[in-house]
């Protein structure tokens, strides 16, 4: 896999997508305010999904005021060159999402009462996904095969640049009352007790009919069949619809299908190196 990128501080991003002022601006111009929620992942660990049940949530489950607005910019990537524009159409509270390593987080959020969302997903799963996305996504030329995605992945060759390092920057704030953490498997484990969960975190208290609303709009299912939702309406020259659905499976456990034996045992020997002074533990680790 190859696109055409830049380094900033270390950091491979996506040229076009990103630039150095736009990044700088993220880092240290922006303004965070603090009623500010932020939706922070690795790519395609669950973003657009949390987008969408926290939009519910801020509306108490009215899809009539969160079906007005694509999904990419009800909640845009604050770090992206593009957000300056749709920035000044955000109605507080602000809903903002990002792919920023903790390191690169706008310095102002440090200071303030806002509230970071972590969502993260199995790495196995989040490469397979990865994988497919970039035949969709017309700023990637695609790898060759599999084997070749794994080692890019591995290496942190991809935007955003390494999983590993991504989620141990982040998991720096587990013990900040700011911060939540919650797993992609979790949510599809058990989706009502996650927004429950989520909306106790941010103080929004709903009843248990909003709340059966908001279960009800952020299943895959109806992400998928919703045009808000399912990325069809993302400009022609950035996705290419006709390889690829943007909302492909929505499931956990895909890796399997994709990983042979020795890749998979390849992969779990790098991620115990990697992850090892972590000292958490996650449900991938007991599943996997």
């Amino acid at each position: 896999m190859s696109f055409d990128h830049f380094n900033y501080k270390g950091v491979r991003f996506v040229k076009g997508i990103h630039t150095e002022e736009s990044l700088n601006h993220a880092e240290n111009e922006f303004e965070v305010f603090d009623d500010d929620i932020y939706n922070v992942t690795f790519s395609k660990s669950g973003t657009n999904w949390m987008i969408e049940i926290l939009n519910l949530i801020k509306h108490k489950g009215d899809v009539t005021k969160t079906n007005v607005t694509p999904i990419f910019s009800r909640s845009p990537w604050y770090e992206t060159a593009s957000f300056k524009e749709r920035e000044k159409k955000l109605v507080s509270p602000r809903i903002l999402t990002s792919h920023l390593p903790h390191h690169l987080f706008a310095k102002s959020y440090f200071n303030s009462k806002a509230k970071i969302i972590y969502t993260m997903r199995n790495p196995r799963d989040v490469m397979v996904s990865l994988f497919h996305f970039t035949k969709i996504l017309k700023i990637y030329t695609p790898a060759e095969n599999f084997q070749d995605f794994l080692e890019d992945f591995i290496q942190g060759k991809v935007s955003i640049g390494s999983w590993f390092d991504h989620v141990k920057g982040w998991m720096q704030m587990k013990d900040d009352d700011r911060f939540l953490f919650i797993t992609y498997e979790e949510l599809l484990q058990d989706l009502r007790g996650s927004v429950v969960r989520i909306c106790k975190f941010l103080g929004q208290e709903l009843d248990d009919a909003q709340i059966d609303l908001v279960v009800e709009n952020s299943t895959f299912k109806s992400m998928k069949e919703n045009p808000m939702s399912n990325w069809s309406k993302a400009p022609s020259e950035l996705v290419d619809q006709s390889k690829g659905s943007f909302l492909r499976k929505g499931i956990s456990g895909d890796w399997k299908n994709h990983f042979t034996v020795a890749q998979s045992e390849y992969f779990d020997k790098i991620y115990q190196e990697k992850m090892k002074d972590l000292n958490m533990s996650f449900f991938w680790e007991q599943s996997s």
